[in-house]
């Protein structure tokens, strides 16, 4: 007979709970090293547990909705001292993730009928999505019968149920709330010279597999803000205000009807907009496929909410990202009428404008520093140089 191993909840973020979504597997069956056993949902990011060895799955500790902890033993397993290169020998959807498996059902897709381009040749979401759109069979929705009589019965109401991102995401919110008395403070940007210097550069991005979108010029520019004005790169603690060496700006990321995540930019201060560019595009990426992970989520500082993308031309307050002290807005770009002043003249002209906002949290900020922080950054990005050098260049 095998020994046993502990299947058990990976490091966590302080202060953030796990839950166990689903079990891939029950009590008795058989399992692969590497093979998908249960999903942990937070409020961040969806992680699949995979089975350290190959083996029987023996118990089952911690049931699907059952909230866990860091590193506590979630099941165990009898091992077999099976290779793990086994199961790539498996028959049907064994080997399939949940969520491919979803997907699969979704679109009466048969398994074994797709070739797998994942590890040891498992099939990927991405497997499937390209499947469907070259053309691959869906179900059709039903015909009605002929002239078959309209119901009159009352159509009945849906209920649907949070998600454990859902559920967290409200606690956070009404917590920050709670805590923290929100102040918000509104500018307005001329992003004209940014637009200038993203015409000008963004060709160049692209050559090297990088896109050069606006959001990256408001992180690049609120590292700087952060690094001249550094109370508004802090965590407010009861006894003091912890000022924070590194800049790590998080980016509100929609994820349509699941809500939404933050992934974050580590180090922001030591990076070119062309890195800043290219870690966006990433952790953009990754958030949208579901392929976020927990490390991409962690340690934020501030936090940047791009609501314009939506149409929005204002949002406030944003609901701080505690235990942060502030959350920037960004709104809408729209072509304005303006008032433009070059030394003593003035003239009427269209520019690029946007309502930008800072909403702090008071215990920890005044209006002064608020206002000084926002103001820099509407600076930084209206006398953006359309040359930088090493700052943003490729």
């Amino acid at each position: 007979m095998g020994s046993i191993a502990d299947v058990v909840a990976p490091p966590n973020e302080e202060g953030t709970r796990a839950t166990v979504l689903r079990w891939c597997k029950r009590v008795g069956d058989s399992v692969f090293k590497d093979e998908p056993l249960l999903e942990l949902e937070t409020d961040k990011v969806t992680v699949e547990i995979p089975a350290p060895e190959s083996g029987t799955l023996i118990e089952v500790l911690k049931p699907e909705n059952a909230e866990v902890s860091p590193d506590e033993v979630l099941a165990r397993l009898q091992l077999s001292g099976e290779s793990p290169r086994a199961a790539a020998a498996k028959p049907g959807d064994e080997r399939l993730s949940p969520s491919v498996r979803r997907l699969m059902r979704e679109h009466a897709i048969a398994p074994g009928t797709i070739g797998g381009t994942g590890r040891d040749g498992r099939v990927t979401a991405e497997d499937v999505t390209r499947h469907v759109a070259a053309g691959a069979q869906t179900p059709q929705p039903r015909a009605a019968a002929p002239h078959a009589a309209p119901s009159r019965a009352a159509t009945p109401r849906t209920k649907i149920a949070h998600s454990a991102v859902r559920r967290r995401v409200a606690e956070h919110m009404v917590r920050s709330l709670a805590e923290a008395p929100h102040v918000t403070t509104l500018f307005e940007a001329d992003l004209t010279q940014v637009l200038k210097h993203r015409a000008m550069h963004a060709p160049k991005y692209e050559s090297r597999g990088t896109r050069l979108t606006l959001t990256a010029y408001f992180i690049r520019a609120c590292a700087e803000g952060l690094r001249a004005h550094p109370q508004v790169n802090a965590t407010f603690l009861e006894d003091a205000l912890e000022l924070h060496g590194d800049i790590n700006i998080g980016v509100g990321t929609a994820l349509g009807d699941q809500g939404l995540i933050v992934p974050v930019i580590h180090g922001a201060q030591n990076l070119s907009l062309f890195e800043i560019a290219q870690h966006l595009n990433r952790l953009v990426d990754a958030a949208r496929a579901g392929r976020l992970s927990p490390a991409d989520v962690r340690g934020g500082t501030f936090t940047i909410s791009n609501h314009g993308v939506g149409g929005s031309l204002l949002a406030a307050p944003i609901v701080i990202n505690q235990p942060q002290v502030a959350i920037l807005g960004v709104g809408k770009v729209e072509r304005r009428v303006c008032v433009v002043q070059t030394g003593d003249e003035e003239s009427i002209a269209v520019r690029s404008m946007c309502y930008v906002t800072l909403t702090i949290d008071h215990r920890a900020l005044d209006a002064f520093q608020a206002n000084s922080f926002l103001k820099s950054v509407v600076t930084a990005l209206e006398q953006w140089p359309q040359a930088e050098g090493l700052r943003s260049a490729p």
